[in-house]
């Protein structure tokens, strides 16, 4: 009989977990088993075989030597495979300076160059070479991948599609909305056509305002966006006549989990890096923005079920440790620094709040491609805690929550200048103990 018991209560917690990990719950609230840890990854990067100005070795390098777990190399519309050529004119411009360190780095031996019509040109490595020679089992993951780069009209709509095995052909839909969707479902299509798990994710919503909040929160196949992004083409913080990302993000989730019974949004952080030999804000350079995803394994397809989770957070400098919820209370420790001080704010939706918006128009009352006008309640700052042990008491009238960690130190090579290191935790439902 104590046997039986045993199995019914075993059988129980299973159950419940099973029931707790369904669409719009986020696991990182629950305990944990033994042998997690945190892997740091950035996954937009862009090389020599598209619009970057290094090599992808040369970049792959610079990553690994600075401490990233995994790396996407990002081209546009392409996977960096097959064979391809570059013209390199030794000592000029940033490809000139590019051959420099790559064969002070990697000796001539390790260069393939020719010359082509009287032109030097440099043969660039394929990524599976490159993971050939960085890869390392629990030390250093590459995951194939690919910047699914179109446009609606006059509006660009770029995605990036995770552990892919083929490029994802960028097609045509009838609005900004679905032309999101149909990208999104072809990637999915390939991963089922392969038997991989795939991620696709949209990116800089505001790269020329060209993507408002009200097309990414009807988008449902949508579940990841950039809500910080490393280029300074990207209008992370908006403008006078648009919001922020971060703005767009509280829209999304309060009306895609208060009125419309769709998933979580989740928010990355990346570098859109393209520039590797000039630093500086204003540049486009590596290291600004990453994730950091709660893995056993360094393994694709368990990186990207942890963020398929929500079990990962976003950051451009500040390190979280033990993100869960313990009855009515959401808490988690920033891993500290001597002389930095910390700032959290736990921000949300209270239900009751109006998420009915008001269209976009023009002077002469015409509607626009632009976010409406939503109440201030959407998103609001619900507790600010000073110190490394933020938490929040739960009381059920949040339609979700999500929490922004703000340091006193200066980013080292900011978006802008005058940024401090953030993070960001994944938005949670946040029931009440007993619920």
């Amino acid at each position: 009989m104590r046997k039986m018991l045993q199995a019914v209560l075993v059988a129980l917690v299973f159950f419940t977990a099973f029931w707790l990990s369904g669409p719009g719950v986020n696991n990182s609230t629950l305990a944990q088993p033994q042998g997690l840890r945190y892997w740091k990854g950035n996954l937009h990067t862009h090389s020599l075989w598209s619009d970057g100005n290094d090599f992808p070795d040369m970049i792959t390098d610079w990553f690994k030597k600075h401490g990233y777990d995994f790396l996407a190399l990002t081209e546009h519309n392409i996977l960096a495979e097959g064979d391809k050529w570059v013209t390199v004119e030794k000592g000029v411009g940033a490809k000139g300076k590019a051959l420099e360190k790559y064969l002070a780095r990697f000796g001539p031996e390790q260069v393939e160059q020719k010359m082509e019509k009287g032109k030097l040109q440099v043969r660039l490595k394929p990524l599976s070479k490159v993971r050939a020679m960085f890869e390392e089992p629990g030390k250093f993951l590459m995951i194939p991948a690919e910047e699914i780069t179109h446009k609606f009209a006059k509006y660009p709509i770029h995605m990036n599609g995770l552990n892919i095995k083929e490029t994802v052909k960028p097609v045509d839909g009838a609005s900004v909305r679905e032309t999101i969707q149909v990208n999104l479902r072809n990637l999915s299509a390939q991963g089922k056509k392969h038997a991989v798990s795939t991620l696709g994710f949209l990116n800089h919503p505001n790269f020329r305002e060209s993507i408002p909040a009200e097309e990414i929160l009807t988008a449902t196949d949508l579940k990841f966006f950039e809500v910080f992004n490393g280029h300074p083409g990207v209008r992370n913080y908006g403008g006078k006549d648009f919001p922020s990302c971060e703005q767009i993000w509280d829209i999304a989730l309060s009306v895609r989990l208060g009125k419309l019974n769709l998933p979580i949004l989740y928010g990355l952080a990346t570098d859109d890096s393209h520039e590797y030999h000039d630093f500086g804000a204003g540049k486009t350079n590596p290291g600004r923005g990453w994730v950091m995803v709660r893995s056993e394994k360094l393994e694709p397809a368990l990186l990207l079920e942890a963020m398929k989770r929500g079990d990962f957070y976003s950051s451009t400098g500040v390190i979280l440790e033990d993100i869960h919820q313990a009855g009515d209370v959401y808490r988690f420790k920033i891993k500290p620094e001597e002389g930095v001080a910390y700032r959290t704010q736990f921000l949300g939706t209270l239900k009751g709040t109006p998420l009915e918006g008001q269209a976009a128009k023009d002077k002469d009352g015409k509607p626009v491609q632009a976010t409406g006008t939503y109440s201030s309640g959407i998103g609001q700052v619900l507790a600010e805690i000073e110190g490394e042990n933020p938490e929040y008491k739960i009381t059920g009238k949040e339609i979700y929550l999500r929490a922004r960690v703000v340091s006193s130190k200066l980013h080292k090579n900011p978006f802008l200048k005058g940024d401090k290191e953030m993070a960001w935790t994944q938005p949670i439902l946040p029931l009440r103990a007993g619920q």
